[in-house]
């Protein structure tokens, strides 16, 4: 079994606007996410220094992920939350130079724990291109169970594409 990296989640800080926005930015990741427009440094400034951080006020919670140096090297989002319901979308993005680095399945067990042990939700899910392999592949690995397909879900810009749901349930101890 691999060894995976050590990582830790952590609530955005103002250092973080410089890799928040090129993430946020980066036109390659768009075509695998749900934006399409650019953000302003400003926009971004001001949704770091007003989210609450808490993902019952804001319905969202995005945290950073560092390595065992405390290098910052990715984002990991939930959103959509439905309190109702107690599930999350789950987004995440690995900083290119950091990427292929076992840093992805670090996280996602991390989240996983954090999304049952602390804010007990009962599932988190994930929207994926039917061809992101990489993205399908990672949460199948990690107990995900693929349990639909939602037709020419994704617009291109060019083409609508078909996206798959992947899904993961918490037992309530």
């Amino acid at each position: 079994m691999k060894q995976l990296p050590a990582i830790h989640l952590r609530a955005l800080e103002p250092e973080d606007l410089e890799l928040l926005y090129q993430i946020e930015n980066d036109r390659e990741l768009w075509r695998v996410g749900a934006t399409n427009v650019p953000y302003s440094r400003y926009v971004l400034r001001d949704y770091i220094a007003n989210t609450c951080s808490d993902i019952y006020a804001d319905r969202q919670l995005r945290m950073m992920i560092e390595d065992d140096s405390r290098q910052t090297v990715g984002i990991v989002d939930l959103v959509n939350f439905d309190p109702r319901h107690m599930r999350a979308e789950v987004g995440l993005v690995i900083a290119a130079p950091y990427r292929r680095r076992h840093y992805a399945t670090a996280t996602v067990r991390e989240l996983c724990r954090y999304a049952d042990d602390v804010l007990h939700l009962h599932q988190l899910y994930i929207v994926a291109d039917r061809d992101n392999n990489p993205a399908i592949q990672l949460f199948l690995n990690e107990h995900f169970l693929l349990t639909s397909t939602l037709r020419e879900w994704l617009f291109t810009g060019s083409e609508y594409r078909d996206a798959v749901v992947l899904q993961t349930f918490f037992e309530k101890k």
